[in-house]
Order: structure tokens, then C-alpha cells, then sequence
């Protein structure tokens, strides 16, 4: 049975993963940046003003010069064309690619629980397998996600799972739940320490 779900959900995450890049998605439009969150700014010929920079808690990115911008609370196109006039600046037609990363804690039951920073495409089912996936004890059928205040639950299990489609928020906190553990599981490797000591001792008393 853990096979089985192992590989059911190596599948969702495969499946997951291959709708993405086939779709090449535009960014949720609901997306937005938060303080703590990062943003990857790539300027042509200019390393200076590239590079991977958090978001400060008043909005601004942390850098000496780019910290004059806000990008918080804002659409990623606005954010976008609020760099390119402050680019204009330095450069004359300003060449530059930005990625923003969200942060999001994965934990629970998964292999690497932790903080990850993220694109704004990748999916539930991404998230978790960026975690390392289910431990033996993890619980496919009890993901929960707290977004916004709000719970949602899903069951990564099953192939048609909102997991490979529903996008990740700035600030999501993703939890596998934890398997019980039956009567006899707890019974079993108790009666065979039992049994295996009663045959040393009747060894030792023949």
C-alpha cells in the first residue's frame, strides 16, 4: 500500500509538472509580493543590479539602490514597470527579466520539511514533492493548506487532486498529515522482543 501510494504520487507531481510546462501559464494575476518573499532581477551586462533580493518589511527590496522601489501589495506587471523606469536611470533601454519567489513553508509529514522561496506557477503537488514527499507515515489523503487564514484539505492521492493545479500563495503553510498507527503495529515488535528473550532464555536453563 505505501508503494502504491508512493507511486501514485510520484504521478500527480509528474502529471503536475508536464501541464506546466506545456501550458507555460501567465502569472496568477492575483499574485502578489510580501515582505520576506524574494525577487530574482537579471540585468543584461549589468551584474551590479542582478541577483536574488528579499523584500523588505516595508515593501521595498533590499538592495542600495533598488530599496528606492516598492513592490509589495502590487500586481507583477506593476512591479515590472516600476523597475524599468528606475532602471532607465542607469541604462539607457533597460534589458531585464524578473522572477519573483514566494516563500512557503512545507511540513508535516514530508521527507525535507522547511521553508522554500518558489515560483508563483508551482503547484500544491510541486510543493511537496520539492519536500521529498511522503515519509512512510505521511497520509496522502490529509494535505491541508492554511492560506489567507482559511484551511482547504485535499487528497494528493487521487489523480484528478485540485494538488496538480491549484497554484501556491505568498505565505502558504502546506501540511501532509500523519498516519495512525494500528493496535498491532504497536503489538507486533513488543510480542517478538517477548518471544525472542524467552528463546534465549530457555537456552540458557536446558
Amino acid at each position: 500500500m505505501k508503494i502504491l501510494s508512493r507511486i501514485l504520487f510520484a504521478l500527480v507531481a509528474i502529471v503536475a509538472s508536464s501541464s506546466l510546462h506545456a501550458q507555460t501559464p501567465e502569472p496568477n494575476a492575483f499574485q502578489t509580493l510580501s515582505p520576506g518573499d524574494e525577487i530574482r532581477i537579471a540585468v543584461w551586462r549589468n551584474l551590479e543590479l542582478s541577483g536574488d533580493f528579499p523584500i523588505a518589511a516595508d515593501g521595498t527590496i533590499i538592495h542600495p539602490l533598488y530599496r528606492e522601489v516598492q513592490v509589495t501589495g502590487v500586481p507583477l506587471s506593476t512591479v515590472e514597470e516600476r523597475l524599468r523606469t528606475f532602471l532607465t536611470k542607469y541604462v539607457t533601454t533597460p534589458q531585464f527579466v524578473i522572477q519573483p519567489l514566494v516563500k512557503i513553508i512545507v511540513m508535516g509529514e514530508v521527507r525535507s520539511p522547511n521553508i522554500y522561496s518558489v515560483p508563483p506557477q508551482t503547484t500544491i503537488a510541486q510543493a511537496l514533492a520539492l519536500a521529498g514527499g511522503p515519509t512512510e507515515r505521511g497520509r496522502l489523503n490529509d494535505v491541508r493548506v492554511i492560506r489567507d487564514r482559511q484551511e482547504i484539505r485535499m487528497d494528493v492521492s487521487r489523480p484528478d487532486s485540485d494538488a496538480g493545479q491549484l497554484q501556491i500563495r505568498s505565505g502558504d503553510q502546506i501540511t501532509m498529515g500523519r498516519a495512525r498507527i494500528s493496535a498491532w503495529q504497536v503489538i507486533s515488535p513488543v510480542a517478538s522482543t517477548i518471544a525472542a528473550a524467552t528463546a534465549i532464555i530457555n537456552i540458557f536453563t536446558r
